[in-house]
Parts: C-alpha cells; sequence; structure tokens
C-alpha cells in the first residue's frame, strides 16, 4: 500500500462522492468502473473527475476479509491526488483502539468493541507494519472538507464546532494529542469529533428507551439535524419511525444546529439509509445506504449543482448494477 506516482487530472467537471464501504472491497471496485474510473497501474483514476470519501471505510462483519482490497484502492487515490477523503466514526475508533494511553487503550477492548473491529483485525493484526501504514493513513484524513461549492462531512456539519475546530487544527486533521483529548468525555473536542463524526444526540426523558440496530438498549436518539421545518423531536428522530413515546411532541432542542437551503451542498454518510437513494433536502444528500447490511454501495455524481438531484445517484449491489 505504499504512496504511488503521481496522477494529473485535467478539465475536472465535477466530484463522484462515495457513502460508507464497510470493507466491501468488490463493490467498490464495481462502483469505480461504472462511474468510469480505470485502474492505470498506479490506482484508479478518472481523466475528468475526482472522488471524495465520505469514511467508515472498515469495520463490520466479523468475517469480511476485503479490507485491504478497499484501503488498497483508497489510499493511492487519496496519494495520487484522484481522491479526497474525510474520517468516519470507524477510522476514529481505530486509532483509539489501537492507541495505548495511561496504562489502557483509548477504545478499550471490551468485546463488544473488538467484534466491531474484527473486521479490521483479521487482515491487520499480524502485519503491524501494514497496520502502522494504514492507521497513519486515517490520521492524515481531515474531519471536514469545503471544496468547490460543496461541503463534506461524515454525521453532523455543525458550523460553530467548524469553526472552533477550525482555530484549534491544522487543515482540519487531529494529531495524536488530539486523539487522547477527543477520546476524554467531557472535553470539547470529544464533543465535537462526537458530533461531526456521529451526529446530534438527544437524551430522552428518564423511562423512555428504545433498542438501536444492534439491540443495544439506548436512552438517547440521533436526529435529523438537516429539517430545518421540523417543529418537534418526533419529526427529527433517528431512526426513522423509532417510538419515543410521549418525548414526539417535545420541541427540538436550540443546541441542534439546523441547515438552510440556501447554503452550499453537503453530503455525508453515517446513517444507514435505506430505499431508493435520493436528496433528504434540495441541498443534503446521505450516501451511506447500508452496504454492511446488504444495502447497495451509493455514490452521487456532482455537477456543480446547488439543488440536488435523484437523477445523479449511482448504485452497486452485490456485483449486480442497479
Amino acid at each position: 500500500m505504499s504512496e504511488r506516482k503521481h496522477i494529473l487530472v485535467t478539465e475536472q467537471t465535477g466530484y463522484d462522492l462515495i457513502g460508507d464501504i464497510h470493507g466491501h472491497g468488490d463493490a467498490l471496485e464495481q462502483l469505480l468502473l461504472k462511474l468510469g474510473y480505470q485502474d492505470s497501474g498506479a490506482g484508479f483514476c478518472h481523466p475528468t473527475r475526482k472522488v471524495i470519501f465520505l469514511g467508515d471505510f472498515i469495520d463490520r462483519g466479523e468475517h469480511l476479509r476485503q479490507h485491504r482490497k478497499v484501503l488498497g484502492i483508497v489510499m493511492p487515490m487519496v496519494a495520487s491526488g484522484a481522491a479526497l477523503a474525510v474520517m468516519g466514526n470507524h477510522e476514529f475508533n481505530a486509532l483509539a483502539y489501537h492507541t495505548f494511553h495511561n496504562g489502557d487503550y483509548l477504545r478499550k477492548h471490551t468485546p463488544n468493541n473488538q467484534r466491531q473491529h474484527q473486521a479490521f483485525l483479521n487482515e491487520f493484526d499480524d502485519e503491524p507494519e501494514l497496520k502502522a501504514e494504514v492507521l497513519a493513513f486515517f490520521y492524515q484524513l481531515p474531519l471536514w472538507l469545503e471544496v468547490d461549492g460543496i461541503r463534506v462531512v461524515h454525521a453532523c456539519w455543525d458550523q460553530a464546532c467548524i469553526d472552533k475546530l477550525d482555530k484549534l487544527l491544522t487543515d482540519q486533521r487531529l494529531l495524536p494529542e488530539h486523539l487522547v483529548e477527543s477520546s476524554t468525555d467531557g472535553s470539547y473536542l470529544f464533543f465535537a469529533v462526537e458530533r461531526l463524526l456521529k451526529g446530534v444526540e438527544v437524551s430522552l426523558p428518564e423511562g423512555i428507551v428504545f433498542h438501536d440496530k444492534d439491540g443495544h438498549e439506548r436512552h438517547a436518539i440521533r436526529v435529523q439535524w438537516w429539517r430545518s421545518d421540523a417543529e418537534n423531536l418526533g419529526e427529527v428522530a433517528l431512526p426513522l419511525g423509532v417510538d419515543i413515546e410521549s418525548a414526539t411532541g417535545l420541541p427540538i432542542p436550540k443546541d441542534v444546529p439546523t441547515y438552510q437551503p440556501d447554503l452550499p451542498a453537503c453530503f455525508m454518510g453515517h446513517y444507514w439509509w435505506q430505499g431508493k437513494p435520493a436528496p433528504l433536502a434540495p441541498n443534503i444528500a446521505c450516501l451511506d445506504y447500508s452496504v454492511a447490511k446488504g444495502g447497495p454501495l451509493v455514490a452521487y455524481r456532482w455537477q456543480g449543482e446547488q439543488v440536488l438531484c435523484s437523477e445523479h445517484f449511482v448504485s452497486w449491489k452485490d456485483d449486480t448494477e442497479i
């Protein structure tokens, strides 16, 4: 996975944004081919377009063994200039899982955390030099991007957090000392990284709980921060259709960020969306359609438009064109 020669992209006509991959290397390869990218010998590239990856390259599927293929595609593309990428919560978690500090790992090696990370461990835990190369790549991933009129973040564009982080970080990237602070509950970096990489969480009133997709009991909900038209908590609660009982009619907390329709187009992953890919708002698209649960790997072909359209979504599922 060493760095390859530089690839020149001339007369660029747009970006192809690709959602959460979670170790599905075959699907990534087929989606890139469908989008018109070819392996030049120095990595996949397109003569006039660039990819922007939305993070979560790894994890999910305890027996999956395609992480090397994913990273063997992604890392050379980023190194050569054929792609840009942001950090996902799973890349952050991996850095914390493999960082020993003050007598323990920043992300504890509990059975649940190990199970979530097992697919990565399958392929890299016995290859320390290769693992170190991959983790160094994760450190190079910015927490957000704003480029050529679009915004990219893994889970939530919170302008107040971004403005403050911009003063604390260099090139929107975490250093090892930042990783320690952002793994320490109660610190500002912990709050900000959680928000950008995992989304906005709202605590539920005492006695109201639900179970998430993995069966864990939850006392807080993620919210659709992009719903500028919503009036109560039930309208923005995630996952869609979750029963939050009497909390449904509660007002949306004032600290939940909003995203107005006149702001630049914003792309994210993270949310395990289902159904036919389509914009969530005129200027908002989620590109995570649950590839780790049998859904498609999804891209958006951005041509410079401010109002996003369903026709620009491109998908690949189970080695079958859709």
